[in-house]
Formats: C-alpha cells, structure tokens, sequence
C-alpha cells in the first residue's frame, strides 16, 4: 500500500477543539449540535449536505468540533480558534446554551445521548457496541506540519515518549456517571477501548508505517488509514502529525499551552533527522506504563524515560523539557504560550475539578437547587468548567 504524504511547511499548525453543549444553570448536556450547524451553515452559504470548514458534528449530537486553518504559529492558531469559538459560543447562548470542555462530562449518561446520523458513526457503534457508546468524552488535537515524510515516523516516535506529560497536561476527568474514578484522565481510559484506538505502533520509516495499514486493511480491521484513530498518528493526506492524546481543556491558554510544547517538540525533531541523528524509540511495554501512570496520577506521575528502565518524576522531567525548548519557542513565537504550561503545572484541571466539587458539597445549595440532589456538587464543576471557557472568550475578545 502506497499512502501518499501531502506537501506541507515544517512546524505549520491546526487545532480541534471538541466542546459540549450544556445547560448554564443544570450542567446538564442538551443534544442541539444540529441546530447549531445548522445555522452556521447557513450563514455561509452552504447547502445541508455539506460541512462548514471549521465548525462540525461529532459523534454525539451534543459535541460540536472546531477546526481552524493551518497558521505559522501558536497565538496566530489560538486566535483563529477563539474567533470560531466566540461565534460558536453565540449561537449557543441564543438557545440558552453555555459551551463546555472537559475529558468527560462529570455526571453525563452516554447511553442516552443521541447519535449524529451519520453512516461512519453508525458503523462505528454497530462495530464496538457497549464501547462505542461510551465516548461521552472531549479532547483537543493537534496538528504538526512537517516537510518530509521521512520526518513523520520519528516525530511520531518523540511525541509518543512525551504521551504522559502532553496527557498530565491537559487531563481533566476524573468523575464518571456521577462517580469520582480515581484518575486523573478517565477519558484515556474510556477512548482506548475502541479497537483502533490508545497507543500507536511504532516505526522507524514510513514504509514499516505502510506495510501495517495494508495489513489492517487486508484483514478488515479498518477501512483506511483515517480510522487508525492512535492517540499519535501520521495523517498522509495532509502532511502532518496529529497529537490526540490530550483530554478537553477549557481554556484558548491551556490549549496554547499544549500546542506549543507540542509544535516545539516537532520542530526540535525536525532539526534531529536533518542532521542525521536517531530518534531513539522507547520499549512499547514503557510507553504503555507512562501512559497508565499519567492517566492515574497526573503531574504526580513517575515516567519511564529511556530503554535502561531510567525513572523521573513526570514533573521535573516536563520541567526541564520547557527550559531546553525555550530557544524553539521564541524561533516560533510560542514563547508565552509554552511558558503557561508551567502555569498548568501549579493548577492541574482534575484537581481543580476535585476542589469545586469538595467546596459545592460542603456548602449551602445554591437557590432554586434540591438539597438532596446527589450530583449537585458535579453540577458546580460544569459551571466552572463553562465559567472558565465564557471568560477565556470574553479575554480574547478584549
């Protein structure tokens, strides 16, 4: 199998951000994506069988995706992402809707929402059944143009060993159906049982990559490439790698954040195989731990670095990731945005979640609230949640 890799500029990039849609006061998800894209579609010009370039459906038809163009740097794709949110957020609060981004919906019931009608969609929940309906979750991907697909094995390679602090990052779903899991990213767990799903494999050039999706087409695992859906993955028809790993975050600062350590890490790649250096790959039964530890214990984790069974803690080693890749942020005019990791690191959105939740229970109900509701402290985490995204809009605005 030949699988073309399309012609792109080193380190361009593109954001998706997958939001919710959700009663303001409640928490609760209300299903009017349709609604939505609907009238967005309209106001560009477009017929109902077509999509709007930057705002789609997703799987449930309460989640709509923002896709941005392909920007030189992070605050100039952060900014475009904000605008497409910001008209997002207001044909939202027309139907008394409010936007929210989490990993996961902290009391939602994903077997009751409903399923955009669409044939991949359907074929997908036909296929993996009980698990397919579970992807009651929201995630923010990244796209890494690079300009050689000699490139995108190893840039696969190096984001799959920085997977747990990416994921440490950004995880923010430690609840489920009303439960506190333990974790700090349920999300990961949830997403990677779809067969196609969690880790990638990994290979040291493209033809390695080729031979395994002829094999999973030959023997019906998926249909083509796109449905290799790895938590890192090359996407050949548009000359980029994708970092999906990362749970839904609030906020355009968290999500420039994670942009720029991941841009900055493709970059420092790039100049790697250009001076002909190795990328070392890290033994898949680590990369499997790594990944567990951060979706169990977050920046609190201990990562496996090296194929000697080197251990570090998750922080100190994502800490002095951002100081060596300092000089690339300010090559690419991200320095502000990687910088705010470190703000990441002091205010982890899982704990956040854990606190809001701690201080909703201990305190008096809100007006108008029940008592005796057993999810009202999960309710005070979607409104800070959808507090934090409304005001993350209303600063980018000015």
């Amino acid at each position: 199998m030949s699988l073309p890799f399309a012609d792109s500029a080193q380190s361009t990039l593109g954001i998706e951000w997958e939001l919710a849609l959700v009663d303001p006061l409640t928490g609760d998800l209300r299903s009017e994506a349709p609604g939505i894209l609907e009238e967005l579609r309209a106001e560009a010009g477009l017929d109902a069988d077509t999509d709007h370039p930057h705002v789609t459906g997703e799987l449930l038809q309460n989640t709509v995706e923002l896709v941005t163009g392909v920007h030189g740097s992070v605050p100039d794709a952060v900014a475009d992402l904000g605008g497409i949110a910001a008209r997002v957020q207001r044909a939202a609060a027309e139907r008394g809707l409010a936007l929210f981004c989490q990993g996961t919906h902290p009391f939602g019931e994903a077997m009751t929402q409903p399923i955009t009608p669409k044939e991949r969609y359907g074929r997908m929940v036909d296929l993996t059944q009980y698990w397919g309906r579970q992807m009651l979750i929201f995630g923010v991907h990244v796209h890494i143009g690079l300009d050689d697909r000699a490139k995108a094995m190893p840039a696969v390679n190096r984001l799959i060993s920085r997977l747990p602090h990416l994921l440490a990052l950004s995880a923010s779903s430690p609840f489920w159906v009303g439960a506190d899991t333990g974790y700090q990213s349920q999300r990961t767990q949830l997403f990677q049982q779809l067969p196609t799903a969690g880790l990638p494999f990994q290979f040291e050039t493209w033809e390695g990559f080729e031979h395994c999706v002829a094999q999973m087409t030959g023997v019906g695992m998926v249909e083509d490439v796109t449905e290799c859906r790895w938590d890192v993955r090359a996407v050949p028809r548009l000359g980029t790698v994708e970092m999906r790993v990362c749970d839904g975050m609030a906020t355009l600062e968290e999500i420039g954040a994670v942009a720029a350590y991941a841009q900055c890490l493709v970059h420092e790649l790039s100049a790697q195989v250009e001076a002909d250096e190795r990328v070392a790959i890290l033994p898949p039964w680590y990369t499997q731990e790594n990944k567990w530890r951060a979706a169990r214990y977050g920046l609190e984790a201990t990562v496996i670095t090296d194929d000697a069974g080197t251990q570090v803690p998750l922080a100190e080693h994502l800490a002095a990731d951002l100081e060596r890749l300092a000089p690339v942020a300010e090559e690419l005019g991200c320095s502000a945005e990687l910088a705010h990791a470190r703000v990441l690191m002091e205010h982890s959105p899982a704990d956040r979640q854990r606190r809001v939740a701690a201080e909703a229970a201990a305190g008096p109900p809100r007006t108008g609230e029940d008592p005796a509701d057993p999810i009202a402290p999960l309710r005070a985490v979607v409104r800070d949640a959808a507090d934090r995204t409304r005001e993350s809009l209303r600063a980018f605005r000015g």
